[in-house]
């Protein structure tokens, strides 16, 4: 079954500075759980943002770097309506004291079955994210899903 494995941000040169991986790790560790590494890839130190059994966003610099304007994001699962809503408040806070970070709500999207109840953010790396959860009516559950112990 297909999983999530990496995704790599590619940064200006200069960007990944010491100070700046530093915010990255202050941010997406404590919220997100992810744990920063510096690490050197095909010749070039890089960042990394573990997040636990082999997922990982890779932080690196080249010339030609990402830019995104759209919505063009990476999605979070997270397995319940009061977990989406415990990540939004917090980064609402967190948005108080910093301008960089952009939210945006969204209503629930009802599909058949499936509602996905979600919202999106963009701070410090050049792609929203979306985070979500899925709320499936009784019956309709996916016959397979990822669990987590």
């Amino acid at each position: 079954m297909l999983r999530f494995n990496h995704m790599e941000l590619t940064f200006a040169p200069g960007t990944l500075t010491p100070e700046f991986r530093a915010q990255v790790d202050e941010f997406y560790g404590p919220i997100f759980g992810f744990k920063g590494v510096d690490t050197e890839v095909v010749g070039q130190l890089t960042h990394i943002l573990l997040s636990g059994e082999g997922q990982f966003i890779l932080l690196a610099e080249g010339k030609q770097w990402m830019s995104s304007p759209g919505y063009d994001h990476l999605g979070f699962l997270l397995d319940t309506r009061d977990e989406v809503d415990d990540v939004l408040e917090s980064l609402e806070k967190f948005a108080a004291s910093d301008d960089r970070m952009r939210i945006k709500k969204y209503d629930d999207l009802h599909t058949g079955p499936v509602t996905t109840h979600a919202f999106y953010f963009k701070y410090l790396l050049p792609i929203w994210f979306d985070v979500q959860c899925l709320e499936y009516a009784p019956g309709s559950e996916p016959q397979q899903r990822w669990r987590y112990s």
